[in-house]
């Protein structure tokens, strides 16, 4: 199967040509963070909606593939993007190592991590279950860990702060969401192509609200060409390095090849949904932005292109796998 650019990432280079060429002025930027907030806290609140308490549960008691999953999430791929920061400011700038360091330590996506499991043929309930989880508790472990990344690289933090916000414009509207899912969860159920285009939506608003800001402060006088390629190469190999270490693991507790598809695709994911609105709380305000949000952008796309490759894969070997066991099966009776 050969490897097709998915039509919103050429929505979201589009975003950040005209970010770059037309940025936003003083006054309509002003209008843009605004309307940012708002859209970034009602996503929030129709993620709460729409999350039924039953896919949590769903496949919860294999948890020893969730807690591979949740470890290679929340503590393998923060170790692996810390030494980024010994190439600042040499090879690449600050900010992008920050980026990198916020990376690290964002929750797996759902919808991607779920679509690839299904595509594969993998454990699909496990996938829904951990990417589900990752997601919810990321909320209150990702500003933890990219406050414990930064400062053991000896930058600084605005602790307080960005928790009141992850607090107010995330958690709040999250639990919202949750408890009017008896009145919304059917309505949103029925419609997810809505939210999934809002989530979009959201993506791009943000997107172009951060490059105009990053652009009018010199981002592209301040970020090398040397460095986007170092970031794409990075991102590339980080998803590399997270693949192999997933199946290694897998394999070593003696995981189906079901299960080893919902780790290495849950385990290996980083999502923008969730990361872009998450930033833009952590880092209102912040002259390099465009710079931070950038790995996780290029992250995203290697992701989908790589993950549909090795889905195919993944298929394959299964359907094999069942195919030969029929075989036995009819063999001994």
């Amino acid at each position: 199967m050969r490897a097709r650019l998915d039509p919103f990432t050429l929505i979201l280079l589009g975003t950040i040509a005209l970010a770059s060429l037309l940025p936003a002025g003083p006054t309509l930027a002003g209008w843009l963070d605004h309307a940012g907030v708002f859209a970034v806290a009602l996503l929030f609140f129709l993620h709460g909606a729409a999350l039924s308490r039953d896919e949590v549960l769903n496949g919860a008691m294999h948890w020893r593939l969730h807690l591979v999953i949740a470890s290679l999430t929340f503590i393998v791929f923060p170790l692996l993007v810390l030494p980024t920061t010994l190439l600042a400011p040499h090879l690449i700038p600050k900010d992008l190592a920050v980026g990198f360091l916020y990376l690290g330590v964002l929750p797996s996506a759902v919808s991607s991590s779920i679509a690839f499991t299904a595509m594969a043929r993998g454990n699909v309930p496990a996938a829904i279950c951990s990417a589900a989880a990752s997601n919810v508790f990321g909320m209150m472990l990702t500003p933890f860990l990219l406050i414990l990344l930064v400062s053991s690289s000896g930058g600084s933090f605005a602790v307080g702060e960005a928790l009141r916000d992850i607090a107010l414009q995330l958690l709040l509207p999250f639990a919202a969401g949750q408890a009017v899912r008896p009145l919304l969860g059917g309505f949103l159920n029925r419609h997810k192509s809505l939210t999934g285009r809002y989530d979009r939506s959201v993506i791009l608003l943000i997107v172009y609200t951060a490059f105009s800001q990053s652009v009018v402060d010199g981002l592209w006088q301040k970020l090398p060409l040397l460095s986007i390629f170092a970031a794409i190469a990075l991102c590339g190999l980080l998803l590399a390095v997270v693949i192999t270490l997933a199946r290694f693991v897998s394999r070593r507790f003696g995981f189906s090849l079901a299960d080893e598809a919902a780790v290495v695709f849950c385990g290996s994911k980083k999502s923008l949904a969730s990361g872009l609105p998450m930033a833009k709380v952590l880092f209102a305000g912040h002259p390099g932005f465009g710079m931070i949000v950038l790995p996780i952008m290029c992250y995203n796309q290697i992701q989908i292109l790589a993950g549909a490759f090795i889905a195919r894969r993944y298929e394959r070997r299964i359907l094999d796998e069942a195919s030969a066991e029929g075989h036995t099966q009819d063999a001994a009776r």
